[in-house]
């Protein structure tokens, strides 16, 4: 009994520290939740490591689980019926993925970069989230700001030009990626960061061709507003005019 008193004590305080070392926590849904509730949680989750390429959820299959992003990008996409791909929306680390309480994913959900998430079952977050009203508020929260960042993402692919495009998703991604691994302005944001994204794959979230996406990260190099030090690299020289080229 002693052992089993041990090994239960080893597995909770494994999970206390991984919450504590968790370096999206304070930004994330848990971070509704107290010390206690965080342990609680831990009990039905697990970390898993996802390479790049690597599916996570699959569109129109049944909801089964749920997870926090801790690193790494991923994105949400559908196919067509003529078979081809459409990038809907990408996650970044502290985002939530997967839809709670029942239904079809309308999305498949997969590792952009190599990525690390904390996963639930659907039945037993939903069980905790209805336990926890601080964490359903969270995810109302978290719901809301989706909603706006989907029609922000309609006006983005359904009005705007290819130069107001890419400085959009440049935007997008200095506010989005994570502080920890990126060189930050004073407002937080980051001002040298590494695209998780090759250029085919920046065209195809914003229904451009790959060469108009080049042609306009050589515009905004050669007027000093970025800098590209390699082909995946992004330093911002002048984010008030990268505000104002995203129109």
């Amino acid at each position: 009994m002693d052992h089993c008193r041990d090994a239960v004590t080893l597995l909770r305080d494994f999970a206390m520290s991984a919450c504590d070392q968790c370096l999206v926590r304070n930004r994330a849904i848990c971070a509704a939740l107290d010390k206690d509730e965080i342990n609680s949680l831990n009990a039905i989750g697990r970390r898993r490591s996802l390479v790049a390429g690597e599916s996570l959820i699959w569109e129109g299959e049944d909801s089964v689980l749920v997870a926090n992003v801790i690193e790494g990008v991923l994105k949400l996409s559908t196919g067509t019926e003529d078979g081809r791909e459409q990038i809907v929306g990408v996650v970044y680390p502290s985002d939530f993925i997967g839809r709670p309480f029942g239904g079809k994913t309308n999305h498949g959900v997969t590792a952009l970069t190599d990525a690390r998430v904390c996963v639930f079952s659907r039945g037993d977050f939903d069980a905790f989230a209805r336990e926890h009203p601080a964490l359903e508020h969270k995810l109302l929260q978290r719901t809301l700001t989706e909603l706006d960042r989907t029609r922000g993402w309609m006006l983005l692919l359904g009005r705007k030009s290819a130069s107001e495009k890419v400085a959009s998703f440049l935007l997008e991604l200095s506010d989005r990626l994570s502080p920890v691994t990126c060189e930050t302005t004073h407002s937080g944001a980051a001002a040298r960061f590494v695209l998780p994204f090759s250029r085919q794959q920046i065209a195809d979230v914003l229904g451009l061709t790959i060469e108009t996406v080049s042609r306009q990260f050589t515009r905004l190099r050669n007027e000093a507003i970025i800098e590209l030090p390699s082909r995946r690299e992004v330093v911002i020289h002048d984010r008030q005019a990268l505000i104002s080229e995203a129109g």
